[in-house]
């Protein structure tokens, strides 16, 4: 069954026998700490639907309280998928891995004439079920120590060595990507090795398909319903620190003390711990890394302020990724260029005494409208695309050593801005 026929037409049922309507994709956007599983939750429940996590590190089994896992009860309350399956130890599980399962559980949630609900923070995760975006390599063995992943392989590399093998093979992607970026640059030399083709051609012949546009492909669901919680970035910071302390309330120090006797205390040992692949990425294990490698061998004292210093480092680097979240949603959701746009209704969620009226009210008017084929009565955000505005091109500055990819830093680039400078000196993109 393709994607777009498995959003079917179902009679809309008693009354309006002959009627038909086609269920939506419901899909919550939002940073961490904005209600996206409470909403979901409840639309869920008041819809009979089914939610699909799109959370990178919550698929893994294990940590529950750092990665913000829903609760058994709530999962009895509404069916989840793609939660807790696979096993801590593997490190080779991708967004290919994530869209080819969830979209076959999507599909057969249409089929049971149910209604999917995507939720979770891993934007590039929900942009691979609504776009055709991912390119598809050689088929892995997902979920064994055994399997070698090529771009782990790669990643393993020098930075500059593998920039140099890509600009010989693709040089329109490496002008892109900085060298530094090894996952990225890694990945597009995996497409190529494993398929003959340039990472860039694929993604051309991505975007000249029918309904795709500079960012990918088209839509693959004919009627997603995006909903995107944002809230006051004060308001949130505040919301975020109280997240923290709750977690430790809830034994947030002893679910780490365990998860890194039984899986990484062996890497640190032969000081090959990994913080870049797996679930060992997940926000908070490598804030507290001194602290539990030390514990029971420093003074408690020295023991105190390692804590206390992996605590406001989590509290921080949580900060920095909601407000890296939101950057993601306006730049790939609310300004994305092309045919294959679907509107995006913004719901606010600073003031939570107001949730009723503020928040799930307007999402359940905002979901019936889009059951029953009519037009909401929100209105969607939209922003502007200027696709010149931050051409991704490669600068080399040879006058402060640097690579700078962006024509918007390269024209905001301290060595640029100095007065001392000669005006005869021209500093070209290198292409």
């Amino acid at each position: 069954m393709s994607s777009v026929a498995a959003a079917r037409a179902v009679p809309v049922g008693r009354g309006l026998r002959g009627l038909q309507r086609t269920l939506p994709l419901v899909v919550i956007l939002g940073a961490t700490g904005t209600g996206k599983s409470t909403l979901a939750l409840q639309l869920g429940q008041r819809l009979g639907g089914e939610i699909v996590s799109a959370d990178s590190m919550q698929v893994y089994e294990g940590l529950d309280i750092i990665t913000n896992k829903v609760s058994a009860q709530e999962q009895r309350i509404c069916r989840h998928h793609m939660i807790s399956f696979v096993d801590p130890l593997v490190t080779n599980y991708t967004v290919v891995d994530f869209r080819n399962r969830a979209t076959a559980l999507i599909e057969d949630i249409f089929a049971r004439d149910k209604i999917p609900i995507v939720v979770g923070g891993t934007n590039y995760y929900i942009e691979s079920l609504l776009w055709k975006v991912l390119v598809n390599t050689k088929p892995q063995q997902m979920g064994t120590e055994k399997v070698i992943d090529r771009k782990v392989e790669l990643e393993k590399e020098d930075g500059l060595v593998l920039h140099k093998r890509l600009s010989q093979v693709d040089p329109e992607m490496a002008a892109k990507l900085h060298p530094h970026d090894k996952r990225k640059v890694a990945r597009s030399l995996q497409v190529f090795e494993e398929t003959g083709i340039s990472h860039s051609e694929f993604l051309h012949r991505q975007h000249t398909e029918e309904g795709g546009g500079p960012l990918g492909g088209p839509l693959k669901f004919s009627n997603p319903c995006i909903l995107w919680l944002h809230a006051d970035q004060a308001v949130l910071d505040k919301r975020l620190d109280k997240r923290v302390d709750d977690m430790l309330a809830a034994g947030l120090l002893e679910e780490l003390r365990d998860f890194h006797r039984r899986y990484n205390q062996k890497n640190v040992s032969e000081n090959s711990q990994d913080y870049q692949h797996g679930i060992f990425q997940s926000i908070g294990f490598k804030e507290f890394h001194e602290y539990l490698i030390t514990e029971g061998k420093c003074t408690l004292e020295t023991s105190d302020q390692l804590l206390k210093k992996g605590i406001e480092a989590l509290k921080q680097v949580t900060k920095r990724y909601a407000r890296k979240q939101n950057r993601w949603v306006k730049n790939r959701f609310l300004s994305r260029p092309g045919p294959s746009v679907p509107p995006v209704y913004g719901l606010e969620v600073s003031d939570v005494s107001k949730w009723e009226e503020s928040v799930l009210e307007p999402a359940l008017e905002i979901v019936q409208s889009f059951i029953q084929g009519r037009k909401p009565i929100a209105t969607p955000i939209k922003m502007p695309y200027n696709e010149a505005e931050n051409k991704r091109s490669y600068h080399m500055c040879d006058l402060c050593d640097r690579i700078i990819i962006g024509d918007r830093e390269w024209a905001g680039s301290p060595i640029l801005q100095r007065p001392d400078l000669e005006s005869g000196i021209s500093l070209k993109p290198r292409v």
